[in-house]
């Protein structure tokens, strides 16, 4: 059974080496040579990286002369994007929730005190008149 696209993506996604090649792509089409350049690695594992993005959709190739430039596909990253919506939004729904509660928490503390304030006076301390 072949994984889902939205898997191949997160697997594809799992490896700092291929963000930061998407990162750089992000800024436009660039050859493999010009990935290749900031990382210590040999070009054939680069292009192993390249054929990983390639297989998940998150880059395309195309062929000039000798050139072989890469473009990002941001359709893959889209979907991720919508998938994890789906939790941002539950997280936040949870979360404005958590500080409801919490507000709520702190006002029955200061009801509390307030309480407690009014029912026991505070009481000036007794002097005594120091015999000489």
């Amino acid at each position: 059974m072949a994984p889902d696209p939205l898997s191949t993506t997160f697997a594809a996604l799992a490896d700092p080496t291929r963000r930061a090649i998407l990162a750089r792509l992000a800024t436009g089409e660039t050859t493999v040579s010009e990935l290749a350049e900031p990382f210590e690695m040999s070009l054939p594992a680069v292009t192993k990286h390249l054929k990983v993005l390639q297989r998940a959709g998150l880059i395309t190739q195309s062929r000039q002369a000798q050139w072989r430039p890469c473009r990002i596909e941001p359709a893959p990253l889209r979907e991720v994007t919508g998938w994890l919506e789906q939790y941002r939004q539950l997280w936040e729904q949870r979360l404005d929730r958590l500080e409801d509660y919490l507000r709520e928490l702190q006002a029955q503390e200061v009801q509390a005190a307030e309480v407690q304030a009014k029912a026991s006076p505070v009481r000036k301390p007794k002097h005594r008149e120091s015999k000489k």
